[in-house]
This record gives C-alpha cells, sequence and structure tokens, in this order.
C-alpha cells in the first residue's frame, strides 16, 4: 500500500521509517493550509503522490516522540500474550485498552502487537450465555482479578467506544497489511453493534399520532439498551463515544445498516447537550428524554455525572478526526463553537483544570496531560498557535523516557499519544473502500 514520502536523506534510518509510516506533514509545523485552520471546503488530506516537501525538525521530533512511546507503551503495558494492563486500576484490562492498542499498531505498523492484541481480546472478553454460549462479537468492557483471586471478566456489558475502535482499527489494518479477514470479522461486529448497541426514535410528531415515520432518528447508545435506556423515552448518551469518522468507514464496508445515520444523530448530541454547560462544553455523560427532545443533566450521587471531565476529553479528538480525514463541515463548526471557552482559559492563565462544571467552574485545581493531549488534537486545527503552546509547554514537560506523567498512567499514554498523532497525514487509501 502506497503511503506519502518523506525526503528524508539526512535522517536517521529511524526517522525515515517513521516519515514512511506518518506522512509528509504535521499540522502548525509547516505551510500547508491545514496548519492554518483549513476551511471546510478545503481539501486536508495529501493525494497519493505528491512531491516530497522540506521536513522542519519539528516534524522529525514528534514522530520520534511518538515511534519512542509506542516502544515504551508496547514493553511496559501490553503482555506477551497481547493482554493491556491498566497498573493504575488493580492491573485490570478493558476493551478500550485492547483496541486502543490494536489502534496504535496499526498507525506503528506493527501487524504483530496488532493480532496478540486483538487474539487476546477475542478468545478473553467473550461475552456467554448462561449456557456458555457465546452471545455476540462484542467485547466485555472490564476483566481482572475478582473476590476469590481468579482472573475474569468482572463486567459483562460491552462499552461500545471500544467495539468502534476497535473495528475503525479492523478496517484500517485490512486496507493497510491486505487482510480480507480483518475485514470480515468487522463486518460481523458491526451487525451485533448496530443491533444491541443502536437504537432508533421516531419524530416528535410520529410518536404523537402513533404513526410510523422514514424519518426516525437512531442513537449510538454507550453499550446495551438495557444499561443505558432505563426507560423507553430516556436514553443515557456519553458525548465522547461518538466517532463520525469511523461510522463514515462502517458505511463503506457495511451497505445492509444505515451508519451515515449516526454522523447526524452524533453532531445533534454533540451541539445539544453542550448546550448544558454555559461554557458551550461537552460532558462526560448526559440524558436525551426523547419524548420531549430535550437533554437532562446527570448529577451525583450517579457514578455518571454531566460535568466537563476525562470522558469529554474525547470529542475534542474525535470530531477533529472527522475534519481532518473527512473534511465534514459540521465538524469544524463544533471545533470553533466549543471551543473558545478554553480559549479564554489558556490565554488568561496558560493552563485549563481538569474537570469543569455546567456553570463553567473548575471542580479541582489539577491539570490533566491526557485533557491536553486531546486539545492539542483540536487547537491544530483551528488556532494552531495555542497548540503548539500546549505541546511546548504541557505535553513535552510531563515526558520523560517513553511515558507521559509516569509508567502507571495508562490513560495519558493513549490519550497524549492520540493527540500527537492526529497531527499526521493518513493515507487516502485508508480511508477509502
Amino acid at each position: 500500500m502506497q503511503l506519502f514520502q518523506l525526503a528524508a536523506s539526512s535522517l536517521r534510518p529511524l526517522a525515515i521509517a517513521l516519515a514512511l509510516v506518518f506522512g509528509s506533514t504535521l499540522a502548525g509545523c509547516n505551510d500547508s493550509g491545514l496548519s492554518q485552520g483549513t476551511p471546510p471546503d478545503t481539501t486536508v488530506v495529501s493525494q497519493t503522490g505528491a512531491p516530497p516537501e522540506p521536513i522542519p525538525g519539528a516534524i522529525v521530533s514528534k514522530q520520534l516522540l511518538l515511534a519512542e512511546s509506542w516502544s515504551a507503551y508496547r514493553e511496559r503495558f501490553i503482555q506477551q500474550d497481547g493482554r493491556v494492563i491498566d497498573w493504575e486500576a488493580d492491573e485490570r484490562t478493558t476493551s478500550e485498552g485492547q483496541a486502543y492498542a490494536m489502534l496504535r499498531a496499526v498507525f506503528m505498523d506493527d501487524p504483530e502487537t496488532f493480532a496478540q492484541t486483538l487474539n487476546w481480546a477475542e478468545e478473553n472478553l467473550q461475552r456467554m450465555d448462561a449456557n456458555g454460549k457465546r452471545r455476540d462479537n462484542l467485547w466485555a468492557w472490564k476483566w481482572g482479578k475478582d473476590a476469590d483471586g481468579n482472573w475474569t471478566i468482572l463486567d459483562e456489558n460491552f462499552a461500545s467506544d471500544a467495539d468502534i475502535d476497535a473495528v475503525t482499527a479492523l478496517i484500517l489494518a485490512a486496507r493497510r497489511w491486505n487482510r480480507p479477514d480483518y475485514l470480515q470479522l468487522a463486518r460481523i461486529k458491526l451487525r451485533d453493534l448496530w443491533t444491541l448497541s443502536t437504537v432508533a426514535v421516531p419524530p416528535h410528531s410520529a410518536r404523537a399520532s402513533d404513526s410510523q415515520s422514514a424519518s426516525e432518528q437512531r442513537y449510538l447508545l454507550p453499550g446495551p439498551k438495557e444499561a443505558f435506556q432505563p426507560q423507553p423515552d430516556l436514553l443515557h448518551l456519553n458525548p465522547s463515544y461518538l466517532a463520525p469518522y469511523a461510522f463514515r468507514l462502517f458505511a463503506q464496508i457495511d451497505g445492509d445498516r444505515n451508519w451515515l445515520s449516526l454522523v447526524d444523530s452524533s453532531y445533534k448530541i454533540l451541539r445539544e447537550s453542550s448546550q448544558l454547560s454555559s461554557a458551550k462544553l461537552p460532558s462526560d455523560w448526559v440524558a436525551l428524554n426523547t419524548t420531549t427532545n430535550s437533554y437532562i443533566p446527570l448529577r451525583t450521587p450517579s457514578p455518571i455525572r454531566s460535568i466537563y471531565g476525562f470522558d469529554a476529553y474525547r470529542v475534542w479528538w474525535r470530531v477533529g478526526i472527522d475534519a481532518q480525514w473527512f473534511n465534514e463541515p459540521a465538524a469544524w463548526e463544533y471545533l470553533q463553537q466549543h471551543l473558545p471557552s478554553l480559549e479564554s482559559k489558556w490565554k488568561a492563565q496558560q493552563k485549563i483544570p481538569a474537570q469543569i462544571d455546567l456553570q463553567g467552574q473548575p471542580l479541582v485545581p489539577y491539570e490533566s496531560t491526557s485533557q491536553y493531549g486531546m486539545l492539542f488534537a483540536a487547537f491544530q486545527l483551528t488556532n494552531p498557535q495555542i497548540a503548539e503552546q500546549i505541546y511546548q509547554q504541557k505535553l513535552l514537560p510531563a515526558y520523560q523516557n517513553g511515558f507521559w506523567d509516569n509508567d502507571s498512567a495508562y490513560y495519558a499514554q493513549n490519550l497524549a499519544w492520540f493527540g500527537l498523532l492526529a497531527s499526521t497525514d493518513v493515507a487516502v487509501n485508508w480511508l477509502q473502500p
């Protein structure tokens, strides 16, 4: 598969290899339109076969950092059998962690680690029925040591964001490494994800007249319907699970289901639920009353809350990918309309609190490397100067010997890495059927 080329004759062999993997440009580090905040009508993905461009030193340093981080992460967090360990949470394993490793392996051209992490999850995260038979092809979200000291599944519910990321990784891997078997597995998983984790809601007028409507709205749930649809007209939603770019890829390989309808509902949820926040920020969790079409904040003592926090960070990354990969106008609009409050905080204080309530007030005094990684991915599109400031002032100082924060911080390793990866081009071949 042809990838973008770099003129790298003066670089070390590792830098040359990385250039071939990641592509020729990093937003904010060159003269491309993307680095200036490309408007929606401008192509942002480089064309295959484009002539090589000069290599600013900052590009090489970011790419070398991504490679070093992946090597350190693979050594520290991934067992030889492919299990990804969250050292900060009783050495548990999550479906999220397996999917993140698969995505990182694809981008780092590491088919061996990809296969190991996929196979471990397929063998150990199977959701079984009462008769010991596999119920579906999705993954139980939590695996670890139980009260009796046995290593086993601790929660058989699936988390749809992990399955979305895993299927995305399978599609990209199939295209990068010419593996049709990965594409077939992706299709099987999509069938179950659609059936078990999406729900169709007719428009209000159709519900009132008890009639069927072709314009019903389909929503992605964070997991099984029985867990996240507590009442027929109430949905619990996690905006950070919404991945419009992934739904576009799914539509390319699965014509039997209307995945593009989830693109529309994703941006609807993102726009409307952010209005709960006076700062127009996304929330970790929200509730939607489908009868009144109104969003309801979830408050303590519920374990899922409507605050801007560690889940919500990923909204910037996921929306940013849709802007960069598919040049989606709704993605550009969302970033431009919902980043200003954080941009103002940064300009005033050169820091952003890790959690913010619905009134726009800090909930904690500390910051988060994970948030800065995700904000880098967004600001590189809308304000490259702030993106570079975050990189220099927050991401680089938190990084040492292959790790952000420390060598147990599982979440920071992944979100910082994906945030920096978003500044690289993706081969056109990977995004087309």
